[in-house]
C-alpha cells in the first residue's frame, strides 16, 4: 500500500482555493525557475517556454530567472528545492523523476519534502528503429527480438529511468529480451540509433523528429490509447497521426506517458500553491503554449489538485511495480 503523503494533501487543498482566497498573495521578488535538466533538454525547453509566455502576456508582475540544476538525473534540483523549504519564490520544473528518483538512489530528499503545483503536459513514447531496418511494423520487430533474445540493443535516456522502465514493460508484455543501453539523454539515443549503433529506442516524438525527417529512423508505434493528433507531414508520406498505437500494432501496452511537472518547496503557504497553479493554468491556455505542444507532439493535459494527486499516485504505483520487479529499489 502506498502511504498518503503531505504533498498530495497540499495539492488537493490548493485547487480548492478560489481567486479570492489567494488574491492577496503574490510574489514580492523575482521568481526562480529551477530546471532539473541541463540547458537544451526537454525540461529546460518546458521551463523556458513557460517563462516566455508569462513575460509576453504579463501574467505576473515579478520577473523570472531560470537556473539549471540537472546533476544526478535532476536530483540536484530537487535537493536544492528541499533546502529552500518555505520559500514561495522557487518553482522547480521536472517530470515524474521528482517522486521516482528516490526509489533508485539514496538521495538527500524525499518526495513529501516537495509541494506539487501542476502537471502541464504528457510526453508520449514511441518505438523507433533505423529507417533501413527490415522491420516495417512493431510485430515483425518484436518477433525478431524474440527469435534472438539478448542480442538486440534498446537505447534510452539514463538507466533505471523512464526509457528503461518502458523497455521492461515491453519485455513483460511480449516476452522479448533486449540489451538496454543507457545514454545521457534522449537526443544522444536518437543519434546512436540513426548511426546504427543500437537497434531501437523508445524516444518521445521531439527527440527523434529530426532524424525521422532526415530519413534516418522510423517510428513503429506509439504507446498511447489513441493515435497522435493531426498535423503537418514530417516526411513526404507520414505525419504523427499516421503512426499506429502499439496496442493495435501488436504490443499489448495501452499507455505510457511522462508528465511535465511543476513543484514548490515544502512548507509554503497554500495561497502560494494556488497562485502558481492558477498561473500555470493561464499559461496552458495561451496560443504560444498550444504551439509548443504541437511542435513537440506532447499531449496537452493540465492537472492540479485532486486530479494531480490521483495521477501521481497511479504513476508512482505503476513505476514502483517495475522497479521492484527489476530489483532497482534502494533499501
Amino acid at each position: 500500500m502506498l502511504k498518503k503523503t503531505s504533498w498530495m494533501i497540499t495539492a488537493a487543498v490548493a485547487v480548492a482555493f478560489s481567486g479570492a482566497a489567494y488574491a492577496d498573495w503574490k510574489p514580492t521578488k523575482p521568481v526562480e525557475f529551477v530546471v532539473t535538466s541541463s540547458p537544451g533538454g526537454g525540461t529546460d525547453n518546458f521551463a523556458r517556454v513557460v517563462q516566455s509566455i508569462i513575460s509576453k502576456h504579463k501574467l505576473m508582475e515579478q520577473p523570472v530567472v531560470v537556473t539549471n540544476k540537472g546533476g544526478g538525473s535532476g536530483a540536484e534540483g530537487f535537493i536544492y528545492t528541499k533546502v529552500a523549504a518555505g520559500d514561495s519564490h522557487k518553482l522547480t520544473f521536472g517530470t515524474n523523476n521528482a517522486y521516482l528518483l528516490p526509489y533508485v538512489a539514496k538521495l538527500a530528499y524525499k518526495p513529501d519534502e516537495l509541494t506539487p503545483v501542476a502537471a502541464m503536459a504528457l510526453d508520449e513514447f514511441l518505438l523507433w528503429v533505423k529507417a533501413d531496418a527490415p522491420y516495417k511494423d512493431a510485430k515483425s520487430y518484436i518477433d525478431a527480438v524474440k527469435a534472438k533474445p539478448d542480442t538486440f540493443k534498446m537505447g534510452g535516456s539514463q538507466s533505471k529511468d523512464t526509457d528503461q522502465t518502458l523497455t521492461s514493460l515491453i519485455q513483460d508484455a511480449t516476452g522479448a529480451k533486449f540489451i538496454y543501453v543507457p545514454f545521457q539523454g534522449g537526443g544522444a539515443a536518437g543519434v546512436q540509433l540513426a548511426g546504427g549503433h543500437i537497434d531501437s529506442n523508445t524516444n518521445n516524438p521531439n527527440e527523434n523528429a529530426g532524424q525521422w525527417k532526415a530519413g534516418a529512423v522510423t517510428p513503429l508505434c506509439v504507446f498511447s490509447p489513441t493515435r497522435l493528433q493531426e498535423g503537418p507531414k514530417v516526411t513526404a508520406t507520414m505525419g504523427w497521426s499516421d503512426i499506429p498505437t502499439c496496442k493495435e500494432a501488436g504490443i499489448p501496452i495501452d499507455q505510457f506517458q511522462m508528465p511535465r511537472t511543476v513543484w514548490l518547496p515544502g512548507g509554503v503557504p497554500s495561497e502560494a500553491v494556488a497562485f502558481y497553479a492558477d498561473l500555470m493554468k493561464k499559461v496552458s491556455e495561451t496560443p504560444e503554449w498550444k504551439e509548443y505542444i504541437e511542435r513537440t507532439s506532447q499531449t496537452n493535459r493540465f492537472l492540479a489538485g485532486e486530479e494531480l494527486k490521483t495521477f501521481i499516485a497511479s504513476d508512482d504505483a505503476k513505476n514502483r511495480k517495475v522497479f521492484e520487479q527489476e530489483g532497482w529499489i534502494v533499501r
